[in-house]
């Protein structure tokens, strides 16, 4: 696992740096995403922790999903229930991430964690804390 490309995965994304997010997601995914489903998943839920309150109900979450989604000409595309299900079992409704492929969990997290990083608006010392946090986190469990 490449923990230094995963932690250059978050920062671009908090910058929006799309090409930069498009490279580094295809140099982590050539080496099978090995640990990085953990990384990338601790992180997507500590930012959503930061986001949505514990009680946020199905509707608030469709809302933001609906409202992220509109801001992109291929928004579309993006999977709609695989969003809010990830963001929901992120907040403790597990269950709902059982039937979702491993290959729209990881574009679903990368998307909304990248969404979430955005309207987080954090100085480059609090991204570079919120990347810390998400690396121990996720050392614990790999």
């Amino acid at each position: 696992m490449n923990v230094e490309a995963l932690s250059d995965l978050i920062r671009a994304l908090a910058r929006a740096d799309w090409d930069g997010a498009d490279a580094l997601v295809g140099e982590i995914g050539r080496g099978g995403w090995v640990g990085g489903l953990q990384v990338i998943g601790t992180a997507f839920a500590l930012a959503v922790h930061r986001r949505f309150e514990p009680e946020a109900t199905p509707t608030d979450i469709a809302a933001w999903v609906s409202a992220t989604r509109a801001q992109y000409e291929d928004g579309n595309t993006l999977p709609v229930l695989a969003m809010e299900g990830l963001i929901r079992a992120a907040l403790g409704e597990e269950e709902l991430i059982d039937n979702i492929p491993v290959d729209t969990v990881i574009a679903a997290e990368v998307f909304v964690l990248g969404q979430l990083l955005l309207e987080a608006k954090l100085s480059p010392s609090e991204l570079d804390e919120f990347v810390d946090e998400a690396e121990q986190l996720a050392a614990e469990y790999l």
